[in-house]
């Protein structure tokens, strides 16, 4: 149950704010609260609820080892996704969505791969016996690649999950997540579907105040399971090490033994 104090700060953040009443989507209203004004207002408590279903689930996501793909190419919330992703070492798109991104993931490799050869080329100096012409093509093609892909440079298999910001601007990723059984987290306002959504997170996509509240909340939630996964491996090497240490004691007093003898 939600208590009071996190309800607030939701409502300070302005998450509550939906769209107007004219371009709703039918199925957001169980979130929805009331009408004022000509624009619905979400329930603040089942967002919370929610978010905290949400928040726990990635938790165990992240604590398993596997990758959360962030989605965001909207302008208010880009660089809090990036920043937020970031934190929790996590890949993220806040430039435009590429077609096939997770359909077509070998392709997408490829390109992952064309960037880290380019990178290659001018370590070992390649990349200065190309012509003038050649070197600011392969500049360029460097530089979009960066542009487009350098944010999932590291993830080398299919994310374990999407978090995504707005799933009407983004429906080709949801699309392409359902299609590949990847379980769905998002914000869903008042305008989108949330039959769509795995985890469904109602509250205001389009403020950045908003955006920067939930983005957060999830992003804490995953450094979270991050650091229960680092601490059960820790614990696992220690496990590991405790036996070979017992067995190297008995070993160093079977060797004094003899030596006294």
């Amino acid at each position: 149950m939600a208590n009071n104090k996190e309800v607030k700060e939701l409502l300070d953040a302005g998450v509550h704010f939906g769209h107007l009443t004219r371009k709703w989507n039918p199925n957001m209203a169980p979130y929805i609260y009331m009408e004022r004004n000509g624009i619905h207002i979400l329930n603040l408590y089942k967002t919370a609820a929610k978010l905290e279903e949400a928040s726990e689930a990635l938790s165990k996501i992240a604590a398993s080892g596997r990758k959360i793909l962030f989605v965001a190419t909207k302008k208010q919330a880009k660089d809090i996704v990036a920043e937020k992703a970031s934190n929790a070492n996590m890949p993220y798109i806040t430039e435009r969505w590429p077609g096939g991104m997770l359909t077509n993931f070998v392709t997408i490799r490829k390109a992952v791969k064309k960037m880290t050869m380019i990178d290659r080329m001018k370590q070992d100096g390649t990349f200065n016996t190309l012509s003038k012409k050649e070197r600011l093509a392969v500049d360029r093609t460097r530089a979009k690649l960066e542009k487009n892909l350098g944010s999932i440079s590291d993830m080398s298999r299919l994310p374990g999950a999407l978090f995504i910001v707005d799933t009407t601007r983004e429906h080709i990723a949801v699309k392409e997540a359902q299609k590949l059984n990847i379980p769905i987290f998002a914000m869903v306002d008042t305008n989108s579907d949330p039959r769509e959504i795995d985890y469904v997170i109602p509250s205001n996509d389009d403020a950045s105040k908003s955006i920067e509240k939930i983005v957060s909340r999830v992003s804490e939630a995953i450094i979270k399971g991050l650091a229960e996964r680092k601490g059960g491996k820790d614990e696992d090497e220690t496990e590991e090490k405790a036996p070979k240490a017992k067995a190297g004691a008995k070993k160093a007093a079977a060797v004094a033994s003899q030596e006294e003898e």
